[in-house]
């Protein structure tokens, strides 16, 4: 598993009052995927009962939850430095008389354990991230505790069975997260999900049925649906019997006023006839897919234990193309892989040649402990890795840019998401995750309209508005 991974800094729950004022303050930092925003707005949910509203710096906050990611390379020295920070503000606080709770939550949280509270016993909380549901019970005995609140089994109850209904600290915002999948059975060599996230598990339809609507209901007109493996999707449906993604796609379709329907990450292996023939039948359903490959080579996928072949990839990409021509991909590489030859590496450059992607995520490859690939022999030099990571991403970058001029002076529907950075500036996001900017009324928010793209910058496009009038994808598509 891989996602775009981005830092986020946030305070999102929906205070309890008693005179419009807060009880508590709550400052959310989260580093990682999108699944850690998700995360994060839920803890917010479960702690607003308690009268947590948002902080909008630790120092102002009576509880600060660090949600960590532990994909990127040296993720545990950057949360210990995080908390050498945040323990600064919460001894400056605990001076004045003010009591901070200071929470690690997410993957390196789950990974790491009470060896967080050995080398910082100043964390009051350490929580996986299976176990958010169980934040206020945490709270309470932080309070009454003498020393810190563990907390990273995987519990035998579904987090989500266990949630608000309906999310109290949702914005009301044109785009959404919505998790619906976690977890992975796929053990990729390099990858420590299967150890922080546990075995794969789906939500319920009928529950990401009702939280689509409460997220449409408050103004979302695009959802992207989340998992680690999410096309892996097989929750319970109202027919009892266990759904796909693509039967859940066309259920989501059918809820009025969600216009654009996105999901990732996939793995290859999950992408079944049923869900290419969504991406044909459902013009909801975006013409836009992150589809991870990771290699080229079929010796290096086979010691990455991905299941497929680089020719596999090719066929897969070929059926998706062939149900909607206008796809595009985007896809995740690791190179400097135990035992990656420059053969090997030549091989990831003649399928990304092959293919042609709209854009894609590049990483040397970086141990993590207790992974298979992390005890492996033949180790890349960093050297090594450095230039086979330049060159990657310059032919990814060319690729990218291709895609970007190709749109130049064609007609293209916009989901509008609110104002730009200038007076009478509107921005909005093509089909393909293009940011797009234009002139226009901001009473346009949340309608997609037709624009013709005008021109490039260096990661956006400019367009001009066709009609003042919205237009409806399902209704032009």
């Amino acid at each position: 598993m891989s996602l775009p991974e981005f830092r986020l800094t946030a305070a999102n729950a929906a205070p309890v009052t008693t005179d419009h004022k807060p009880l508590r303050r709550l400052h959310m930092i989260t580093w990682g995927c999108q699944m850690n925003v998700y995360d994060s707005g839920k803890m917010s949910d479960v702690l607003a009962p308690l009268g947590y509203g948002p902080a909008e710096s630790p120092a102002d906050a009576d509880m600060v939850i660090l949600n960590t990611c532990h994909i990127r390379e040296r993720a545990t020295d950057k949360v210990f430095s995080e908390l050498g920070r945040l323990r600064v503000i919460k001894e400056t606080r605990a001076a004045e008389g003010k009591q901070t709770i200071l929470a690690v939550a997410g993957c390196v949280a789950q990974a790491e354990g009470a060896f967080i509270t050995e080398r910082a016993p100043y964390v009051d909380i350490v929580l996986g991230p299976q176990t958010y549901h169980r934040l206020p019970e945490m709270v309470a005995r932080a309070h009454r505790a003498a020393g810190p609140v563990i907390e990273t089994d995987f519990p035998v109850e579904q987090k989500f069975d266990f949630l608000p209904e309906t999310a109290p600290s949702a914005e009301r915002a044109v785009t959404a997260f919505l998790t619906i999948q976690e977890g992975c059975d796929k053990f990729c060599s390099f990858c420590v999900v299967p150890y922080t996230r546990g075995a794969e598990a789906s939500r319920p339809a009928a529950a990401v049925i009702a939280e689509a609507k409460h997220l449409v209901a408050r103004g979302a007109r695009e959802i992207t649906l989340l998992g680690q493996n999410v096309n892996a999707y097989h929750g319970a449906g109202a027919d009892g019997r266990d759904w796909g993604l693509a039967r859940l796609a066309y259920a989501l379709a059918d809820i009025p006023g969600l216009d654009r329907i996105r999901y990732t990450t996939s793995h290859p292996r999950d992408m079944d006839d049923d869900l290419i023939a969504a991406h044909a039948d459902l013009p909801a359903l975006m013409p836009f897919l992150h589809l991870p490959v990771q290699s080229g080579s079929d010796r290096i996928l086979a010691a990455m234990n991905r299941r497929h072949t680089a020719d596999d990839y090719r066929r897969l990409i070929e059926k998706l193309r062939t149900a909607r021509p206008d796809m595009a991909f985007s896809s995740d590489f690791i190179v400097g892989h135990p035992g990656e030859t420059a053969a090997d590496f030549e091989a990831t450059m003649q399928l990304v040649r092959d293919i042609g992607f709209a854009q894609a995520y590049s990483f040397k490859y970086s141990p993590r402990p207790g992974t298979p690939a992390a005890g492996s022999p033949g180790m890349v030099a960093e050297p090594e890795k450095d230039g086979r990571l330049a060159e990657l991403q310059a032919l990814i970058r060319a690729q990218q840019d291709d895609f970007n001029a190709r749109t130049v002076g064609l007609e293209i529907p916009v989901l509008v998401t609110g104002a730009g950075r200038h007076a009478g500036q509107i921005n909005g996001r093509s089909p393909y995750l293009q940011a797009v900017h234009m002139d226009g009324p901001v009473s346009l928010t949340g309608q997609v309209v037709p624009v013709k793209v005008q021109g490039l910058m260096t990661n956006s496009l400019t367009a001009t508005l066709i009609n003042a009038s919205p237009t409806q994808e399902r209704a032009s598509a």
